[in-house]
């Protein structure tokens, strides 16, 4: 097996995977998530991420086994990212190479991120990317662009 890191589009045994990577509750605690149960998790990710055409998702693979996930959305007028990574890929690279490769199929600018302020491996992922850092605040959640 490999270390290459390379996406994917989403396949339905991957949302398992996603699922049991939200219910680690280090995870949960850094991204100030709280895991939702099996049937919302499911239900969110069948209607809002993959039955939502205006959604780009992919999956993040290392060594054939799902690492996690990269998605971007419109809200509110502006296009989010966002990403779920489990904890076994955490610092190694894997979150911004993931990230990287996502960028590249995603063409629209600018991006915003809103990570947890403390949460500071997913804001130095986001950095290493290109992202930002905005004055902007939301609560405990602080704002990143990447204009280019």
């Amino acid at each position: 097996m490999t270390n290459e890191v390379r996406l994917r589009a989403v396949e339905q045994a991957d949302l398992e995977v996603f699922f049991e990577q939200e219910q680690d509750p280090v995870a949960a605690g850094r991204a100030a998530f709280p895991p939702r149960d099996s049937e919302r998790f499911m239900k969110h990710w069948e209607t809002r991420v993959l039955g939502d055409p205006a959604v780009t998702v992919r999956t993040v693979v290392v060594g054939g086994r799902v690492a996690g996930n990269v998605v971007a959305w419109p809200q509110d007028g502006r296009h989010w990212v966002g990403y779920w990574y489990g904890r076994d890929f955490w610092g190694g690279g894997v979150g911004s190479r993931g990230l990287v490769l996502f960028l590249g199929e995603m063409p629209v600018r600018p991006l915003y991120a809103d990570p947890v302020e403390t949460n500071v491996g997913s804001v130095r992922v986001l950095e290493k990317c290109g992202f930002r850092l905005l004055s902007e605040k939301d609560g405990e959640h602080v704002l990143l662009v990447l204009d280019e």
